[in-house]
């Protein structure tokens, strides 16, 4: 399954993830800082989407609500929601 996703309140503009499985096989990030986004991608590829859900979902940037491993675990979560990943 490719999941394509609009980030909110982040830097980066996007998010393109393949879920195989119930496993993440590929995350990118369009925007945001790079490192960040890069180290972020990689340490996603090979793990779960529940177990991703479970580290990741409501890690703050800075005074900001969320963060771009936040909105990454809510677009799995959306996926989650509307098919079964």
């Amino acid at each position: 399954m490719e999941i394509h996703y609009t980030p909110k309140g982040v830097c980066s503009k996007r998010i393109d993830v393949v879920v195989e499985d119930g496993v993440i096989q590929s995350v990118q990030f369009t925007g945001g800082c790079n490192g960040n986004t890069q180290g972020v991608a990689a340490l996603a590829q090979g793990m779960t989407v529940e177990e991703y859900v479970k580290r990741c979902k409501d890690i703050k940037c800075g005074f900001k609500k969320t963060s771009c491993p936040d909105q990454l675990a809510r677009a799995l979560e959306e996926a989650l929601m509307t098919a079964s990943v």
